[in-house]
């Protein structure tokens, strides 16, 4: 497999779970302590190698594109007054190799859409996928424990966690077999599954590293669960052309597209890296 230098982070849903507090501000803009949620997913993004961020975008988005954008009038003002650490903070949120590129998605038509919508900026080349809701601290960046793992067994290969069988209907669900200590491959997988129906209770969370022959299997999706063209699908379409395997992530995962998730993040977040108390 090819190195994996892109990213692609599907931006464009309206956030409605956080309503008001979305209603202008794209919920990837939320904070968790000082930074917001997409930072923190591209800060991983970074540290897996990746150079090139594709965001996937929407109306009302604008504010993701400001903030990985220089500053110029605000790092003069804290330059002024010598506030040289918020200074650094400000100038140093992406490295200066990495490109931002940004792609509109013209409608709301779901996970497989927006990733679809990075064929053209992709190219022929393996390519990470990181949604931003799902926050992972880990030792080792979860985009490059997939990487490795993609590597290692020559495949796709996405994140995956046990949940609670009653809560299949959440997330896409794989049928696997054990190929390593932590990878499986995958035989199956079904977007989020009544429990009685579910072939595991093995999930999909928010992150992938995916071979390009993904967009033909995109392109040829229709629309399933919600009337919406789901990723789910379009893998389980490439398993018949690819082998896709399962990876067994090392890391705690907050689930920040509720409430709940966001509130436990900040506080976990707050605790370890800095030194809040609740």
């Amino acid at each position: 497999m090819k190195p994996v230098r892109k990213a692609v982070f599907p931006v464009a849903g309206l956030g409605t779970r956080f309503l008001p507090a979305t209603k202008a501000s794209p919920k990837e803009m939320l904070p968790v302590v000082d930074k917001p949620l997409i930072q923190y997913a591209v800060e991983e993004a970074v540290a897996a190698g990746v150079t090139d961020l594709i965001f996937i975008t929407g109306r009302n988005k604008r504010a993701i594109e400001d903030h990985f954008d220089a500053a110029p009038e605000l790092e003069n003002e804290l330059l002024a007054k010598n506030k040289h650490e918020l200074l650094n903070a400000v100038r140093n949120i992406i490295p200066a190799h990495v490109n931002c590129i940004f792609v509109r998605q013209p409608a709301a038509l779901g996970l497989g859409h927006a990733v679809l919508c990075a064929a053209p900026v992709v190219g022929d080349e393996p390519f990470a996928v990181l949604l931003a809701d799902d926050l992972i601290d880990a030792d080792v960046a979860v985009t490059r424990q997939l990487i490795q793992a993609a590597h290692a067994q020559g495949g796709s290969v996405v994140g995956v966690q046990e949940v609670p069988r009653n809560e299949t209907d959440k997330y896409g669900i794989v049928a696997s077999e054990p190929v390593g200590e932590r990878t499986e491959q995958v035989s199956s997988i079904v977007e989020k599954p009544k429990p009685e129906n579910a072939p595991s209770n093995l999930a999909v969370v928010g992150r992938y590293v995916l071979e390009p022959q993904i967009f033909d299997c995109l392109r040829r999706t229709q629309q399933g669960v919600g009337g919406e063209i789901q990723l789910t699908d379009g893998i389980a379409a490439l398993l018949s052309e690819r082998k896709v395997f399962a990876h067994r992530y090392e890391g705690t995962r907050y689930d920040c597209g509720n409430k709940t998730g966001l509130f436990a993040a900040t506080v976990a977040i707050g605790r370890k890296y800095h030194g809040l108390t609740v």
